[in-house]
């Protein structure tokens, strides 16, 4: 028999272990590929049908104000869509996996931003009082001059002309930033437009720990009316400077109590110490137009989230806008 050289076996002996070498590192290669393209189709098939379950509970929403619209003019927080999120409490048992949660908010309850200023560029006096009234809070940590200021800065964002209000701002002090833009002179579209507006913090406008955010007490939408029905506590001590937190929480109960008539938006003379207070009749009302819809499809630690605004006119609804996060 004849024996190969030692040093030929040794060389195949060196690339039969390189290439099983190759092969085991490929085949981990493939596993791992695999394992991560099956990983991604399956987030992407859980993301479909978050995104199917979120849809399911916006539509439940829209048809609970469809419902409360049909059935009066009259606008609370004892209606159904008040009580959406109970809604949601149910959701698990409509879907083999996952579940939504849905919250609907009046943004007629909230300050209308874009009202601080009336036809002709001037300030809507009353509704530049409640936002500085607002912005005077103790909570949010503003002195008179800081407030009465970024309302200056807010007024010249919306209005038309390019002269500066007292202490707000124009193209004279954006376009000198380090990272410049022009004022907009326009109707603000969204509230975080305010966070390019002179003197206006992420702190202040989002809240911290200690303090809540502005914004939750805001909206672009709407005519200038705020429904006292659904107000925030915070929005209903800025109607009036007589209006203080212990009558804000008096108001609360009273709306709340289903033996009060609330459909009338001078009820709030039949509390005790409020008789003689007098809200104008132009800034308040009982009857809501536009709401804000947020419905999340979960499924363990997997989210898909819907959010949309939507007017409400006679009987019928419109989507005004759509965002899918």
């Amino acid at each position: 028999m004849i024996h190969a050289p030692l040093g030929n076996r040794g060389i195949a002996l060196i690339l039969t272990i390189l290439i099983v070498s190759m092969i085991v590192a490929l085949t981990l290669q493939f596993n791992t590929s695999m394992r991560s393209n099956l990983h991604a189709a399956s987030n992407l098939s859980d993301g479909i049908r978050l995104g199917c379950i979120a849809r399911s509970g916006f539509n439940g929403a829209l048809a609970a104000l469809y419902a409360d619209g049909s059935s009066g003019v009259v606008d609370t927080l004892r209606d159904d869509w008040a009580y959406i999120r109970a809604f949601s409490e149910a959701s698990a048992s409509l879907f083999e996996e996952g579940y939504f949660l849905v919250d609907v908010m009046d943004l007629s309850g909230r300050i209308q931003i874009n009202r601080l200023v009336n036809e002709q560029g001037d300030y809507n006096d009353a509704q530049r009082n409640i936002l500085l009234r607002l912005l005077s809070f103790p909570e949010f940590g503003l002195d008179a001059e800081e407030a009465e200021n970024l309302v200056d800065a807010i007024k010249d964002w919306i209005d038309e002309d390019n002269e500066v209000t007292r202490f707000g701002a124009e193209d004279a002090y954006y376009m000198t930033l380090e990272k410049p833009y022009p004022c907009k002179n326009e109707h603000f579209e969204f509230p975080e437009e305010l966070l390019l507006v002179r003197g206006m913090t992420r702190e202040l406008f989002y809240g911290t720990e200690e303090s809540p955010g502005i914004s939750r007490y805001l909206s672009t939408y709407g005519e200038g009316k705020i429904n006292i029905n659904t107000a925030d506590p915070m929005v209903l001590r800025a109607l009036s400077d007589r209006i203080d937190e212990e009558l804000a929480e008096e108001m609360v109960a009273y709306r709340m109590d289903e033996d009060n008539d609330l459909s009338d938006p001078n009820w709030y003379k039949g509390i005790p110490g409020m008789g003689d207070i007098s809200i104008p009749g132009d800034l308040i009302t009982t009857a809501s137009s536009h709401f804000e819809i947020i419905s999340e499809g979960i499924k363990d630690t997997l989210r898909k989230r819907i959010t949309g605004i939507v007017e409400r006119k006679d009987d019928k609804l419109e989507i005004l806008s759509w965002k899918v996060d």
